[in-house]
């Protein structure tokens, strides 16, 4: 059985780790290469960094701060923030990242998925969905979760494995830095309709949120920010307690 992944978050404003809740409010976290080397000494399975402004503010993500972080960790790196060609991901695949993710850009424009995919390998392709219930059904929002579109979830990661990409990373912007768990339920049925990983993000508040997303949410991957940044979980105590579940971990 393939083990199951810890992934801490590097939200990154302005060269600075941030956190917030439901997207909003952010405070400052740290240092973002300092971060980096800690979580990768610490038994981070991967990390992600993601460049939060990027898309809406028009620029790319910074790739010198990406060489700079890949310089310090021995672990996967995935890298997102105002992706929106393939000389994007080009240029930070050659500055040390080792997947790229894709938000707002893939919604507005699906075939660079498939472009990417046949480019680079879908191994190399994650795509980001933000998403929030309305009315019932869950919304894919775009810019940071800022912009709601009329896309649901589960139809936008079906179209999404189709055109190739490796893995989806989706945050629930209900649970997101709420601390009451992870979204379970939308990523279990994303899991029985998808044959590709998921990545659970948005509201790790605890190490049970951890094991229940992984055998609730059937979950590959557990992602979270602020219980990492702020110390409040020890990433090898977590791992220790999933393994001592039954739960495949790489300790």
């Amino acid at each position: 059985m393939l083990t199951k992944r810890i992934i801490p978050c590097l939200d990154v404003k302005d060269g600075r780790t941030v956190k917030g809740v439901n997207f909003v409010n952010l405070i400052d976290a740290g240092d973002p290469v300092e971060l980096a080397a800690i979580y990768s000494e610490n038994g981070a399975d991967e990390l992600v960094f993601l460049d939060i402004t990027a898309t809406g503010e028009k620029r790319k993500t910074l790739a010198n701060m990406v060489q700079n972080v890949a310089r310090k960790i021995s672990i996967p790196f995935t890298v997102g923030g105002g992706i929106s060609s393939k000389e994007d991901v080009n240029i930070l695949l050659h500055s040390g990242a080792d997947k790229v993710s894709v938000n707002s850009a893939a919604v507005r424009n699906p075939k660079l998925l498939n472009q990417l995919s046949n480019e680079f390998g879908a191994q190399c392709i994650v795509l980001a969905v933000d998403a929030k219930q309305i009315d019932g059904k869950w919304i894919v929002h775009l810019v940071g979760g800022k912009v709601p579109t009329e896309i649901e979830l589960f139809d936008w990661v079906a179209e999404a494995e189709e055109r190739g990409v490796g893995e989806i990373l989706f945050t629930s912007m209900d649970h997101d830095g709420t601390k009451n768990g992870f979204a379970n339920e939308a990523l279990a049925k994303m899991s029985d309709m998808l044959n590709i990983p998921i990545i659970a993000s948005g509201g790790a508040g605890n190490m049970q949120h951890f094991a229940d997303t992984f055998k609730e949410g059937k979950s590959d991957a557990a992602l979270a920010a602020s219980v990492f940044h702020f110390k409040e979980i020890d990433i090898r105590d977590l791992k220790n307690n999933l393994a001592g579940q039954g739960i495949p971990m790489r300790v």
